[in-house]
């Protein structure tokens, strides 16, 4: 999660840091080459997504829950509107 000026060209950002934390990752752990197919650690997609006005602890909560279960992590609509 970051705070970007609106004219920020975030495409570049976040290339810049998928190829900078998979240089550091690799040399750190020399291990995960074995992993990798092609060398490439992150996948060349990515997502970005706006969060308006939703409170900070909502959003903190989606992103801390990824991956989990999706119907025990719910966020309820009431707690948008804080």
């Amino acid at each position: 999660m970051f705070r970007a000026h609106p004219k920020s060209e975030l495409s570049k950002f976040i290339n810049a840091y998928k190829s900078a934390s998979s240089r550091l990752i690799k040399k750190e752990y020399p291990e995960v080459r074995q992993k990798l197919w092609k060398e490439m650690f992150w996948s060349k997609s990515f997502c970005l997504l706006s969060a308006g006005g939703a409170p900070i602890e909502v959003i903190r909560q989606y992103i801390e829950t990824q991956g989990e279960g999706k119907s025990e992590h719910r966020v309820p609509f009431s707690d948008l509107s804080e």
